[in-house]
């Protein structure tokens, strides 16, 4: 919904971060891949930045979606406008040099993001995984991982294994309506007792119906077994999403993630570490 929605009525503290969001074009400006698997409405950064005015939030991680593909431009651009306010996340594919790498790094990019969703294209080439994991290592990036709940028992051994930080993307997109004691939950518990896996207790739009209370269970799981490695993210502007979204309700939904001590961790200190935010 983006600038048009309500103030959300929870009060976020000082320097809140949305550590999940995306820039969309303007195609005119930054072209949309040629191989996307779907055509999003432009989503700039200036529609962004008045999302963010409007929820109280100060800082935020721009994620590199499918749909621009490895082009991070419009992404850079937005971390270029206000360079103490974003960090990004990149989509990086077998044409990737160490140079450019250093460049999106100097630029704020802290992350590679790879996509294992089916509907989105499903899982890459795995010699181009490898190969860019180990150009991005010596800059001390992470990797983020979009996965569907049905594949993380298969993928679990391989995300044990990555020699990195590993951020696990929208609670794993366990649904709700399949209980917090579901073999892909119960999984996901247990890679995010790891000290190397971080996991978005965000995408509860995309894991249980509006008014969304169905995901509560799920974000108070996570954040039990890993308070300090927990982040938050609006997901504007919902790519792929069939309801309607107006993020001051998602905003309002943290007042039952957890107490102030709780939501400063997940919105403020561990944000700022991850992402060297100072």
């Amino acid at each position: 919904m983006g600038v048009h929605g309500r103030k959300p009525s929870l009060a976020l503290p000082p320097l809140a971060c949305d550590a999940h969001c995306h820039v969309f074009g303007p195609a005119a400006v930054f072209p949309y891949a040629p191989d996307r698997r779907y055509t999003p409405e432009d989503a700039p950064k200036e529609a962004l930045i008045a999302l963010h005015d409007r929820l109280g939030l100060q800082r935020a991680v721009i994620v590199q979606a499918s749909c621009h593909g490895a082009d991070n431009r419009a992404m850079v651009d937005c971390l270029k406008h206000d360079p103490a306010r974003f960090r990004g996340v990149s989509i990086l594919d077998g044409t990737a040099t160490e140079a450019l790498v250093a460049e999106l790094d100097a630029a704020g990019v802290r992350g590679v993001r790879f996509n294992f969703v089916k509907h989105l294209g499903g899982a890459p080439d795995m010699a181009v995984f490898d190969r860019v994991l180990a150009m991005v290592r010596p800059f001390g990036w992470h990797v983020v991982l979009h996965l569907d709940a049905p594949d993380i028992a298969e993928l679990a051994p391989m995300i044990e294994t990555l020699p990195m930080t590993k951020v696990i993307d929208h609670m794993g997109r366990a649904p709700a309506k399949a209980g917090i004691d579901q073999e892909p939950f119960r999984i996901l518990l247990g890679l995010a007792r790891r000290d190397d896996v971080w996991v978005k207790v965000s995408g509860a739009e995309r894991i249980a119906d509006p008014p969304f209370t169905a995901a509560v269970p799920f974000a108070h799981a996570l954040m039990e077994v890993a308070p300090d490695r927990v982040l938050w993210g609006t997901d504007f502007p919902h790519p792929n999403l069939k309801h309607e979204v107006d993020e001051a309700d998602l905003v309002d939904l943290l007042a039952d993630y957890g107490d102030a001590d709780a939501l400063h961790r997940l919105l403020v200190t561990n944000p700022a570490r991850l992402y060297g935010f100072t």
